[in-house]
């Protein structure tokens, strides 16, 4: 059942990316790039035509609100189980090729050189399932003083890598307004980007320098022995 689950959100992402970029296109060839090209919504008026636009960005916000969902249940269940279990949870290692959706974040190249839609580049975050792989290595681990340390070591790590690229980002990204690239539209590309890869190198990081610190911890223990 939970491995059906990952794979509908996984559908789900590439039927509401298809969808709003169908829907982009309807709009620029039929509808004048209504809802596509910046509008003044207090003189808005609805038409028809505006329907596929208002429904696939409604599907594309539900989808976001469902992914937050996701992630907070993740979150609370895997800290009710770690405060009544001494192992680390059981997972395929197999669910690491959910991290091949951040693929799709390379969409948002083509949906804004034609629709000026830059919501995909998001999904380059999504690379940051491929530490799934890690941590399924490590399922039913007992966590003990020694991993407790590690997990520290390596979360602490990979937060101050994240954070570091991202501030790194927003300095040379916003320098003089964003000449840097020349336009403020390309900075805020370039800035979205930047954040959703280093949120999955948060992510991936965190779950690979875990395994391999215990990896080395277990050599060094067997060499001793």
């Amino acid at each position: 059942m939970k491995k059906l689950n990952e794979k509908i959100t996984v559908i789900l992402a590439v039927v509401v990316v298809a969808l709003l970029a169908a829907a982009s296109w309807y709009s620029v060839t039929f509808n004048d790039r209504r809802l596509v090209d910046p509008m003044d919504f207090s003189a808005y008026e609805f038409r028809v035509q505006d329907l596929p636009m208002i429904v696939s960005i409604a599907l594309f916000v539900l989808y976001v609100l469902y992914l937050g969902v996701l992630v907070v249940r993740a979150i609370i269940a895997n800290k009710l189980r770690a405060e009544g279990s001494k192992t680390t949870r059981k997972l395929n290692p197999k669910l690491g090729l959910l991290g091949f959706a951040g693929f799709l974040g390379f969409s948002g190249f083509w949906t804004y050189s034609a629709f000026h839609a830059v919501s995909p580049f998001v999904f380059f975050a999504f690379f940051g399932f491929f530490g799934f792989f890690y941590e399924g290595r490590m399922s039913n681990t007992f966590m003990d003083e020694r991993y407790e340390e590690n997990r520290a070591r390596a979360e602490l790590t990979a937060h101050r890598t994240a954070i570091s690229i991202t501030f790194l980002s927003l300095l040379l990204l916003n320098l003089n307004a964003g000449a840097l690239l020349g336009s403020l539209e390309y900075t805020l590309i370039a800035l979205t980007i930047l954040i959703s890869l280093a949120i999955a190198l948060d992510m991936f990081l965190s779950e690979y320098l875990l395994y391999r610190y215990d990896c080395a911890d277990q050599t060094d223990g067997g060499g001793e022995d």
